[in-house]
């Protein structure tokens, strides 16, 4: 569900391998019209079902919290529920806003969630709802994800350099970016391995890139890369406080995730953020 977003459109790429795959999106399937979501639910019968699909707005999330909960809580409790009678196997996908940022060192699943604003309180509601409902599940918790398609961090600032714009870009925030077809690698593979074991060990699990670096970092990485801006001048890139760029959602200061427990229990390899950079961005230069 949500195969037109960036990382489902990855999805839909990977999960073949592993049998027949029904995608959707809206205006095929609308999240908060729960009938629906029901009645498809009961069509497909999916063996596993990943959920994809998210309001991902952040700042517009604090005015509309409704919209929020009702696609990032209501319906992934729906898709547990359904799976719980079924014996499908649910995976959902979430964020590090369910932290606080205030910890030093990288996050880990058992550390108390403590979300900020509206669109982390949401997510972790959608949590909840999915580690509650009985169902074999895999809660993949991410950070920072980008890719070559839709709306991301990486795209606008191809963009606006390319404009010739200045960048004031955030650099006491950190975190690491992810590309979404690491993520849907990462799912298969999982899948591939005991995706339909009775013995499935449920539970949330962290999921991005190795490394760190801040926004400005990630930015000053994609002008130093990008081989459609080398004549781009990096000194008008300009590093800024998030004091410096308020916006109506908190965000938080620290987005690391520790990757320890999903590579002990599933052995998966994680690439470094700056390889994967270096893929996408020669992807979008052919």
């Amino acid at each position: 569900i949500g195969n037109k977003g960036q990382l489902g459109w990855e999805l839909q790429r990977a999960l073949p391998t592993l049998g027949d795959v029904c995608a959707v999106d809206f205006p095929q399937i609308d999240l908060m019209d729960e009938a629906a979501l029901g009645a498809l639910l009961n069509k497909e019968k999916p063996a596993i079902l990943v959920n994809a699909a998210a309001y991902t707005a952040v700042d517009k999330a604090q005015s509309e919290p409704q919209s929020a909960f009702a696609i990032n809580a209501r319906a992934p409790e729906i898709m547990a529920r359904h799976c719980a009678e079924t014996g499908a196997l649910m995976v959902h996908y979430s964020t590090e806003y369910v932290y606080d940022g205030a910890k030093n060192s990288p996050y880990v699943e058992t550390d108390a969630p403590a979300p900020q604003n509206e669109y982390g309180r949401s997510k972790l509601a959608g949590d909840q709802a999915v580690c509650a409902s009985g169902a074999r599940h895999l809660v993949l918790r991410t950070s920072w994800v980008y890719g070559s398609r839709a709306k991301n961090f990486l795209l606008t600032m191809l963009r606006l350099a390319k404009e010739g714009k200045d960048l004031r870009v955030v650099g006491d925030q950190r975190g690491t970016p992810t590309w979404c077809r690491t993520l849907a690698q990462a799912t298969a593979q999982i899948l591939a391995t005991t995706g339909n074991a009775a013995a499935f060990p449920s539970g949330v699990y962290h999921l991005s890139e190795l490394g760190e670096t801040t926004w400005c970092g990630f930015a000053r990485a994609i002008l130093e890369n990008s081989a459609d801006l080398r004549g781009y001048d990096l000194s008008r890139l300009k590093e800024i406080t998030t004091a410096d760029y308020p916006t109506p959602a908190k965000r938080p200061k620290n987005s690391l995730l520790s990757k320890q427990k999903l590579q002990d229990s599933f052995g998966v390899r994680l690439p470094h953020w700056e390889d994967s950079l270096r893929l996408v961005l020669d992807e979008l230069c052919r």
